[in-house]
């Protein structure tokens, strides 16, 4: 059973190529952080296919999903929902937001303020949103993919520390090498149409009860004790940089295991290891840390600093 469970997540990157080409690390990432339950910060300039990636993973996954363009207008209860009067019932009846979904792409995130920005902390957190003195729960699952530009372009605003510790993972959708590039431009001659995907020939993989199979298997992955101290070591070795001024947070080190365990699961472990842990630290921490202004103004960058991180602390054996 789980090695059918295991067989139909990685039919979903296939079913996703049809659509993305040469962004396979972020498929899988993705895909991680729905096995552990998380959410997605996904960076890149603009026309890497950070939203068409979304859009095709989720027609693969079966789940609602509703899409948010954030910008410096849009107001908290945008998102969330707002009450509203019903003329019909004659009372103020509570109108749902687009958060109430199974996967919320919430695009170009960092072009709205810091106060809009901050009303999907609850939902985030919690799985639910309060209003009016009454908790809503959300559904389930419930992932937020966000989507954001990098800092340097004109008309953003940064994602407070808060609500960035609250991603699992930060990718980076990096341009496509020439033969990617040339994949893409070659699709798009024959005809592809990324506002179509049932025409691109994607079909559904995998379902809601599915995912839920799945991260039930997910957390019965093994850590022993040195792995565990391990993640903390790592998480305490960013506190001790010199290079950091605010190092991983203790939520930054569960989030570490959580990310650990999917990815071992996914690649047919049965325990998690020094290398999953690894593999996973940059895309689950590189977000989650400071750097101090002497160190960017070296050029230093954050995933340089974790690999430094990663080098020096011991790795149990």
């Amino acid at each position: 059973m789980t090695d059918d469970l295991r067989e139909a997540f990685l039919r979903v990157r296939g079913e996703v190529g049809k659509a993305v080409v040469g962004q396979d690390g972020a498929v899988t990432g993705l895909l991680i952080a729905l096995l552990a339950g998380g959410h997605v910060l996904l960076e890149g300039v603009p026309g890497v296919a950070k939203t068409l990636l979304i859009r095709t993973l989720s027609r693969t996954l079966q789940l609602e999903t509703k899409r948010v363009q954030f910008t410096p207008d849009l107001m908290p209860g945008d998102i969330t929902g707002s009450v509203v009067y019903d003329p019909t019932a004659g009372e103020l009846v509570f109108r749902e937001g687009p958060v109430f979904t199974n996967l919320l792409l919430a695009d170009e995130i960092n072009r709205t303020p810091p106060k809009t920005q901050s009303s999907l902390l609850e939902a985030m957190e919690e799985r639910q949103v309060s209003a009016e003195g009454v908790t809503r729960k959300l559904p389930v699952p419930f992932l937020v993919a966000a989507t954001q530009n990098p800092i340097e372009y004109e008309g953003t605003y940064s994602l407070p520390e808060a609500q960035l510790d609250r991603f699992l993972m930060k990718l980076v959708l990096d341009l496509p090498a020439r033969d990617a590039e040339v994949e893409v431009v070659t699709r798009h001659a024959g005809g592809f149409d990324p506002r179509d995907l049932e025409a691109a020939g994607v079909a559904p993989v995998l379902d809601a009860a599915t995912l839920a199979q799945a991260q039930n298997a997910v957390a019965e992955v093994t850590v022993s004790p040195d792995v565990l101290g391990y993640i903390v070591d790592l998480a305490r070795g960013t506190r001790q940089s010199p290079s950091v001024r605010l190092g991983v947070s203790p939520r930054g080190a569960t989030a570490l295991l959580a990310a650990s365990r999917a990815w071992a699961w996914l690649s047919g472990s049965t325990g998690v290891t020094p290398d999953h842990v690894q593999t996973m630290a940059i895309p689950v921490l590189q977000h989650r840390i400071q750097l101090r202004p002497e160190a960017e103004l070296e050029g230093v960058g954050a995933d340089a600093v974790l690999r430094s991180i990663v080098q020096q602390v011991q790795v149990p054996i």
